[in-house]
C-alpha cells in the first residue's frame, strides 16, 4: 500500500469504506502540491487494499477546498502530465471503485472540478461554490469544460465558468450538479458515510462493472479534454494578465487572513 506522509492529507477506515479528509482548515484546505501527490497516493492505496470498497472525499474545518494554493502555485507552477496535479487528476479519472464527495463547506476551482468526478456528491446547505478560472486568466481544468455543460447545461455552464460567480449547493442540487444536501457539514458526512456503506454492501464486481459501463461512452473524450485542457491552463499561466491577476488574489488571500 502507497505511504501517505503528507500531515494535510489524512485516511481513515470505516470498516470497508476508507474516508479522506483534506486537512487544512486554517487555509481553507488550500491545495499544495505535495497534498495532490498525497491524494493520488491515497487513491493508489485505495485501488491496492481489497478491503476497500468505497472512497469518501471530504475537507476539514467551514471548506471542503478553497482549490490550489496560490503562493504554491505561482512558486512551482505545473508544467506537465507529471506535475502533481495533473497525476490527481488521473489518478482521479481512472479510478475504478465508488468515489463519493462530501462537500461540507465552500468549494472553489478544483474543488468543484473534481466533483465532476465523483460517483455521488452530497453537500452542506449554504455551501458555496466557485469556478473563477476566466476571472483569473485561466481556462478550465479537469476536464469540466466538457463535463460540465454536457451536466448541467451549456447556457448555465457558460453563466459559471465565463462570469466565474459564485453559486450554492441549493443552485447546484437544482441543475444536477450534486445528489442530495444536508442541513450541517456533520450530517452531510453522515449522508455520505451512510450510502458508501450501502454501497459497500453490494457485490463489488457488479459495482465496479456498472461505473465502468457508465463512464465508458465518454472516457476517451474527457481523457483527451483533461489533456487539452491541461495544456492551455500551462501555457495561461505564464500570460500577463494571469500573473497579474494570480498575484492580485494571492495578496487579497493574504490581507484577509
Amino acid at each position: 500500500m502507497a505511504e501517505i506522509k503528507v500531515e494535510e492529507i489524512l485516511m481513515e477506515y470505516r470498516d470497508e469504506v476508507m474516508l479522506i479528509r483534506i486537512h487544512r482548515p486554517d487555509r481553507k484546505n488550500a491545495l499544495t502540491q505535495s497534498m495532490y501527490t498525497a491524494l493520488t497516493a491515497a487513491l493508489a492505496a485505495a485501488t491496492a487494499d481489497a478491503k476497500v470498497r468505497v472512497v469518501v472525499l471530504t475537507g476539514s474545518g467551514d471548506s471542503f477546498t478553497s482549490g490550489n494554493d496560490i503562493a504554491d502555485f505561482l512558486a512551482a507552477p505545473p508544467t506537465g502530465e507529471e506535475s502533481p496535479v495533473f497525476q490527481f487528476l488521473a489518478a482521479l479519472r481512472q479510478f475504478e471503485k465508488p468515489l463519493i464527495a462530501a462537500v461540507t463547506g465552500m468549494a472553489v476551482g478544483i474543488g468543484v472540478t473534481l466533483l465532476l468526478h465523483c460517483d455521488l456528491v452530497y453537500a452542506r446547505a449554504g455551501a458555496r461554490m466557485q469556478l473563477p478560472f476566466v476571472n483569473l486568466g485561466l481556462c478550465p481544468e479537469a476536464g469540466s469544460s466538457l463535463l460540465l455543460p454536457r451536466l448541467i447545461g451549456y447556457p448555465r455552464a457558460v453563466e459559471l465558468l465565463l462570469l466565474g460567480e459564485p453559486f450554492s449547493a441549493e443552485q447546484a442540487l437544482d441543475w444536477g450538479l450534486i445528489n442530495a444536501i444536508s442541513a450541517d457539514a456533520d450530517a452531510t458526512l453522515e449522508q455520505a458515510l451512510a450510502t458508501a456503506q450501502r454501497l459497500a454492501r453490494q457485490p463489488a464486481a457488479a459495482v465496479h462493472l456498472t461505473k465502468w459501463l457508465l463512464k465508458r461512452g465518454e472516457a476517451e473524450a474527457v481523457q483527451k479534454t483533461i489533456a487539452l485542457e491541461g495544456r492551455y491552463f500551462t501555457e495561461r499561466l505564464h500570460a500577463p494578465e494571469a500573473v497579474a491577476a494570480l498575484q492580485a488574489f494571492a495578496g487579497r488571500r493574504r490581507s484577509s487572513e
